[in-house]
């Protein structure tokens, strides 16, 4: 009995201290997991333009992010009307109160006209103008998004960049990591000559529109399909933004 006691105060006692410690943990490093989050997304959004920057994105120091970022990257927020949306707006939802701040996670679940859609312009050295627009979807297991480049024409695709939260490595995983998936979108129109929208589709079986189509990923399918209806989407929701910009 006297065993039994003892035993039941001891597991007790250290699963108090195990949640002290790790609550302590959490608490501690709260500041250095939202910092290191932010540099994670800012180069994610440059994965977009890399060819733009000269750099290779996986080799660039946090500091090189945040300096590109206040120097090279204009920030702003529009509604899916077109809208500017104020940074007290912004700051009412997300901490920080900037486009780098939107969960575009949260902003999935919203009905169209509660949608707030960041936008990030890049200024080259050589004076040229790149839109970066955020996009987000769904796989075949979850959650896939995208950073999506476009000329100052607002119409070619300049570079893209993907992410995911648990695509099968070596199938639908080859979003974010096969180089050669994304470079293929460089160069597709969004638009067609008429101005009618029409995003890029990703073919299974290979390309056939060399405009606006890019092959597809061998037994990705699901996945494939879900990156082509984000884009279709996320894209059409900018628009109106666009508008704003070709006046």
């Amino acid at each position: 009995m006297h065993s039994t006691r003892s035993t039941i105060f001891f597991v007790l006692a250290m699963t108090s201290v195990v949640a002290l410690v790790l609550a302590f943990l959490f608490n501690g490093l709260k500041d250095t997991h939202e910092r290191n989050e932010i540099v994670y997304n800012k180069k994610a959004i440059l994965s977009a333009i890399e060819n733009e920057l000269g750099e290779k994105i996986e080799e660039m120091s946090d500091e090189r992010a945040e300096e590109i970022f206040s120097t090279k990257i204009k920030q702003s927020v529009y509604t899916v009307e077109g809208e500017v949306v104020e940074e007290s707006f912004i700051a009412s939802r997300y901490k920080g109160g900037l486009a780098e701040n939107i969960d575009l996670r949260k902003e999935k679940k919203l009905a169209d006209d509660e949608k707030i859609l960041p936008v990030f312009e890049f200024t080259s050295d050589a004076g040229k103008k790149y839109y970066i627009a955020s996009v987000r979807g769904s796989g075949l297991w979850d959650d896939i998004w995208g950073y999506i480049a476009l000329e100052d024409d607002l119409n070619t695709i300049a570079g893209v960049a993907f992410g995911h939260k648990g695509e099968t490595p070596g199938l639908g995983a080859e979003i974010k990591d096969n180089t050669n998936f994304k470079a293929q979108f460089k160069g597709k129109k969004i638009y067609d000559k008429e101005g009618n929208f029409k995003s890029v589709y990703v073919r299974k079986g290979g390309a056939k529109d060399q405009t606006f189509e890019v092959d597809g990923i061998s037994g990705a399918t699901i996945t494939a399909d879900g990156v082509t209806e984000m884009l279709k989407r996320g894209l059409k929701y900018y628009e109106s933004y666009f508008k704003t910009i070709k006046g």
